[in-house]
């Protein structure tokens, strides 16, 4: 991605809880890329007169904080500023003067999103950057709740409650610790207020959450189970890891609270409420399953100026445009990685009566076709040692629609260089994987590592490949382009073969033959969608 030359679009997102701005770089191939997010905690829902006016100290907590990001967006030089205001400006009953102040101080002309509009956006951002076709998004702001259901990835339903975090919190709890009398006080609300929407009661369809007090409830629990994992997005958790979460929360006073790691400690007096509102709707949804997505409103914001310019409805695959975006990102050499592709497939038809059917994973050629994809990824950092930077990367950068298993088992498939890094690499992922998975993702990484080698001069000159069984070995017969020397692919297989023959459990040997002209079949009938 040409970072000289993108555009720059600003998101300023006024709540009842934080005002914060976020930058992003955009380019003319929906290639999109976060480089600032700040915040100020402005509280604004805490100031409010009797009359349900915001009041001076909040006019003047806005000031300061659209100063300071005039500053910051002056100095990036952003073409585009968006102003969205959500609960607190659109609750206030001088919402025309707020916004004309705001336009005084900064210039900028800020638009007031309804509740339907701020589930809907925030849904947007969901079906747009997870595996998730049908669910139920929670937006958990100080001073409203946004729920949206979408099937299909379809948007169907939205709704906004009149109750956030922070007036939860003043209302139930009022700077007290929580006790269980207060606790139970503030379930019975919820629930009766949640069961109110008849498309939410025991819909059994999984919860995913947005914003920063689900993101910090998340992260509370992933830091408490040594996850292996770094990334945020679409990390899930079930019923009980949740359960365990709020008791986890509410056992301790606000003091305890902010040491927590994981949680930020501007939240610290609003995160048992904010818990408790995710806890009590998986149980009136009646699900097991929670996602927490770090893309949220802004993102739905951007995502629907971006598809409106381009005439589209939304990503028709979210996992394939995020692993364009990376090819573009990391420059990866795409129709390199097409052809590795093609022949790490046609390999794997060739073995595949020959592999133990307890080592055939269920998803074996999709995972060969995403590990194509990203096995030249660690080349961007440095080529002679591509593995350990592809392994690195695959398991702290998110990557959207490809769920933390399949991405932690593209890690060890597009990384695999020997069974002895494939075993150390492996020990970190016993707690997401069985034995017989991981033996299954050797196998793969041997098959993937097989048709990496046979690139390995960067050339595509492999035309057919063929598997037959001759005495107990495995000869594997492969087809060049006539007038190539295969000399250096010859070589790269035979160092490989060690690594081939422990994770198929059966000898091989490898024979490379000279296309003949008037031969036309070639690996590239296994494309990506054989």
């Amino acid at each position: 991605m040409n970072r000289h030359s993108d555009a720059k679009i600003a998101v300023i997102d006024m709540g009842s809880n934080s005002i914060r701005l976020v930058i992003h770089q955009v380019d003319e191939k929906r290639g999109y890329r976060e480089i600032h997010n700040v915040k100020e905690v402005a509280r604004l829902s805490q100031c409010f007169n009797e009359a349900g006016e915001l009041n001076r100290e909040g006019f003047s907590r806005i000031e300061r904080t659209m100063k300071r990001f005039s500053e910051i967006i002056l100095d990036h030089n952003v073409e585009t500023v968006r102003g969205i205001a959500t609960a607190a400006v659109r609750q206030a009953a001088n919402q025309a003067e707020v916004l004309q102040f705001i336009y005084d101080t900064s210039g900028i002309s800020f638009e007031v999103l309804s509740g339907d509009e701020e589930a809907f956006y925030g849904a947007t951002a969901v079906v747009n950057a997870t595996y998730i076709e049908d669910g139920i998004t929670v937006d958990i702001g100080g001073g409203s709740t946004e729920v949206a259901r979408f099937s299909n990835r379809d948007i169907v339903e939205t709704y906004s409650f009149p109750f956030g975090a922070l007036t939860l919190e003043t209302e139930f709890l009022n700077g007290s610790e929580p006790n269980d009398e207060r606790l139970k006080q503030l379930r019975s609300y919820l629930t009766e207020e949640l069961q109110h929407l008849p498309w939410l009661k025991d819909i059994k369809l999984p919860l995913v959450g947005i914003g920063g007090s689900a993101r910090n409830t998340a992260l509370v629990h992933q830091r408490r189970s040594d996850y292996p994992l770094s990334t945020l997005h679409q990390y899930e958790m079930d019923a009980r890891d949740m359960k365990q979460t709020v008791k986890h929360l509410a056992s301790m006073p606000y003091e305890r609270r902010l040491e927590v790691d994981g949680l930020s400690k501007d939240r610290a007096d609003i995160i048992v409420p904010a818990a408790i509102i995710l806890e009590t709707l998986m149980q009136v949804i009646y699900t097991d399953r929670f996602m927490l997505s770090n893309k949220g409103l802004r993102d739905g914001l951007l995502f629907h100026t971006m598809f409106s310019s381009l005439g589209l409805k939304r990503f028709d695959d979210v996992a394939n445009e995020s692993l364009y975006q990376l090819k573009r990102e990391y420059n990866i050499p795409g129709e390199l990685a097409e052809s590795v592709a093609c022949t790490t497939q046609a390999l794997f038809a060739g073995l595949k009566p020959y592999i133990h059917r307890r080592y055939l994973h269920e998803e074996a050629e999709e995972l060969l076709r995403k590990g194509a994809r990203t096995v030249f990824l660690g080349e961007y950092i440095d080529e002679q040692s591509s593995s350990d930077h592809t392994f690195y990367l695959l398991m702290h950068r998110s990557i959207d629609g490809i769920s933390h298993q399949d991405r932690a088992a593209l890690a060890l498939i597009s990384s695999f260089k020997s069974r002895k890094l494939f075993k150390k690499r492996s020990k970190q992922l016993k707690e997401l994987f069985s034995a017989q998975a991981l033996k299954q993702f050797e196998v793969l990484g041997a098959i993937m590592k097989l048709g990496y080698d046979l690139h390995i001069t960067r050339r595509k000159m492999i035309r057919d490949v063929d598997v037959q069984q001759e005495k107990q070995k495995l000869i594997i017969h492969l087809v060049y382009e006539p007038g190539r020397d295969p000399f250096f692919e010859m070589k790269a297989c035979e160092k490989h073969k060690k690594h081939l023959e422990k994770a198929l459990g059966a000898s091989c040997v490898f024979t490379f033959r000279e296309a003949k002209t008037t031969e036309y079949e070639r690996v590239e009938a296994y494309d990506t969608n054989h």
